[in-house]
């Protein structure tokens, strides 16, 4: 108990503050749109750590620009083993600023709750099919190459539509392999 004394009040409502914005964009938005459970870890650990790092080290006398150097190391941040889409690392990023300005802000705990707000409600109209459909890829490994001509595109659309089910109103040729007559394809869809 006296380790929640020394952290304070302050620490705890503003991190259950973070969390709960946190958990809002992953399950509200995130998951809906990608249904991909495979970065939520990534997410919520990133966040906390800034979080913590980010209250601990407000308590030290820093420059602004060193704040910021940490904040740049902590955001550049990404795994060598595998790729992360653009989509996952804006969200990495949008979840590593939530942790660092739940920690660091200065006003009451409205001002925390009006900010995440505009946060979760900037990640809702952008990437929550409000103002913009929201646009999926796919890669595809495709065996008839004659339809890969782009004088037979809406041939390999049919046939992408038939057999996918899927309402692809886009594809393009990542790579064609003349060997085994294949190729593999980026396939957009609603």
């Amino acid at each position: 108990m006296e380790l929640f004394d020394k952290l304070g009040e302050k620490f705890f409502l503003r991190l259950l503050i973070d969390l709960f914005s946190v958990a809002l964009i992953v399950r509200a938005i995130y998951l809906p749109n990608y249904r991909k459970r495979d970065h939520m870890f990534t997410f919520f650990m990133f966040n906390l750590v800034i979080y913590i790092i980010s209250y601990l080290l407000s308590k030290v006398d820093m420059s602004f620009g060193a704040a910021f150097g940490l904040f740049a190391v902590f955001s550049l941040l990404r795994y060598r083993t595998e790729n992360i889409s653009e989509k996952d690392m804006t969200y990495l990023l949008l979840f590593i600023a939530m942790g660092l300005v739940n920690a660091t802000v200065k006003g009451t705990y409205f001002e925390s709750f009006l900010i995440n707000g505009i946060l979760v409600l900037a990640a809702w109209i952008l990437d929550g099919n409000v103002l913009i459909r929201n646009e999926k890829t796919q890669l595809l490994q495709y065996e008839r190459i004659e339809n890969i001509h782009e004088n037979k595109r809406e041939e390999l659309l049919e046939d992408l539509r038939a057999r996918t089910g899927l309402d692809i109103h886009k594809v393009s040729v990542v790579h064609i392999d003349f060997i085994r007559d294949s190729a593999e394809l980026k396939i957009y869809y609603y």
